[in-house]
């Protein structure tokens, strides 16, 4: 097999100096995303149609047009469109991570909202609670907790999804692999270990999403196979 380790190890620390901007954009993007996920959540199951309708369009537009484009559109597009200078490419795809997950996390958060029972919203109203209260006291606690593990399989999903930004030049993990592949033109030596740190980020990802879990009882909770 040709395989030269001098490459391997002439690049390597090139391509580690990516990792932490995979993780800032990672970290932020789903930050983003479990915010503006919620409210368009919220809006999603609102009975006011000035809610439900725009931020079903936003999910439905998200969630049906490939990142990449999304990417393009907030980068080059929005400038053109809105009167204003382009952003960092940074930031840019910080917020194309970010709103592009928001529409998924949506969906995790309305479907944790709607498993839980429509009996515990009465009850709160019962005891005086007015609609947001009750939401906020006892809706969404229980509902969290049913969307933990899909929020954390987002996140993962997100971390590899980040390596597109690459096409604005931001020099994270993928950025830096295709720039060393570039230079001495042995595919081999840069892409096995780009694919490996990727895969050590999302397995330590999945560690601690697991961690989580367990903190949180929901291992205990998952049916008993006959």
């Amino acid at each position: 097999m040709d395989i030269r380790w001098d490459v391997v190890a002439r690049f390597l620390p090139f391509l580690l100096e990516g990792v932490p901007t995979t993780l800032l954009l990672s970290v932020a993007g789903i930050g983003i995303a479990l915010v503006w996920g919620l409210l368009l959540a919220l809006g999603r199951l609102s009975p006011n149609a000035w809610f439900q309708r725009p931020a079903a369009a936003y999910i439905t537009f998200f969630r049906g047009t490939p990142l990449l484009v999304q990417i393009m559109l907030i980068h080059y597009a929005a400038p053109q469109l809105f009167g204003y200078h382009p952003l960092p490419p940074l930031t840019d795809g910080i917020l194309a991570l970010g709103l592009n997950s928001s529409a998924y996390v949506a969906e995790i958060y309305r479907a944790g909202i709607l498993s839980v029972p429509r009996g515990q919203m009465e009850a709160a109203r019962s005891l005086g609670m007015s609609y947001r209260l009750a939401m906020r006291l006892v809706i969404l606690p229980q509902a969290f907790r049913v969307a933990v593990p899909p929020l954390f399989n987002e996140f993962i999903a997100l971390t590899k999804d980040s390596s597109l930004v690459f096409v604005l030049g931001v020099l994270e993990l993928m950025s830096r692999g295709s720039v060393a592949a570039g230079t001495v033109y042995r595919y081999l030596e840069i892409w096995v270990p780009v694919a490996l740190l990727y895969l050590a980020l999302t397995s330590v990802f999945s560690l601690l999403a697991g961690a989580v879990e367990r903190r949180l009882g929901l291992h205990d909770q998952r049916p008993q196979l006959a």
